[in-house]
């Protein structure tokens, strides 16, 4: 069976990471998060700090456009774009071709969905979960207040959300971007896990049992 790649978009409190990592080890596949900025890195050889810094964030500007690579190309060392927040995403978008090309795998966010966008064997999911629910996780995982918590979450989906649009030209939580979006309100994290499971037999991306 050809590789099998999950994308996963997740708004921050739905639990998409952690499903992804359940979801990974349930599979016995890779799974790669943070991991990213790293290979990304030691691909350019740019400092991993700016990659950090520049990680699902993005410097708005009007007047400037991406210039649709997504990594099949990059900046050459001896330019002054070279440590660009372009070009640092081009190469982390290089990483995720790689990846999907070495094997079956598991990637959070990062735009991997548009990266990836008609492969064949790659499943594009978007986790979400309603205010409440995600308040309340992000309370009870970072020992927040619940107006911290709020901040928080309405702090970094906005920034992914304006990430996702810069680099793609599309709306984050548009659901044509994705193959399954799943709510995870008033659900388990395995309970999600199962869902996605279930979801890839039936589209015979992984095999059935």
């Amino acid at each position: 069976m050809a590789n099998c790649v999950i994308t996963i978009a997740r708004g921050f409190g739905s639990g998409g990471r952690t499903i992804g990592k359940l979801l990974a080890q349930k599979l016995d596949i890779d799974y790669y998060n943070d991991d990213l900025i790293k290979l990304a890195s030691e691909e350019s050889g740019i400092n991993l700090e700016l990659f950090g810094k520049a990680d699902e964030r993005v410097k708005t500007n009007l007047f400037k456009k991406y210039k649709r690579s997504y990594g099949e190309w990059t900046i050459p060392p001896d330019s002054d774009m070279f440590v660009s927040d372009d070009n640092l995403f081009n190469y982390q978008a290089k990483i995720i071709r790689q990846l999907a090309d070495k094997g079956s795998c598991v990637i959070i966010g990062r735009c991997a969905d548009y990266i990836l966008k008609g492969r064949e064997g790659v499943a594009r999911i978007l986790v979400y979960a309603d205010e409440q629910t995600c308040i309340s996780r992000v309370t009870e995982l970072y020992g927040m207040k619940k107006n911290e918590a709020i901040k928080k979450i309405e702090t970094l989906d906005k920034a992914r959300a304006n990430y996702y649009k810069y680099y793609t030209g599309k709306d984050w939580t548009d659901v044509d971007n994705y193959d399954l979006c799943l709510n995870t309100s008033g659900i388990s994290f395995d309970k999600a896990v199962d869902i996605i499971v279930d979801y890839l037999k039936q589209m015979e991306l992984v095999e059935k049992e």
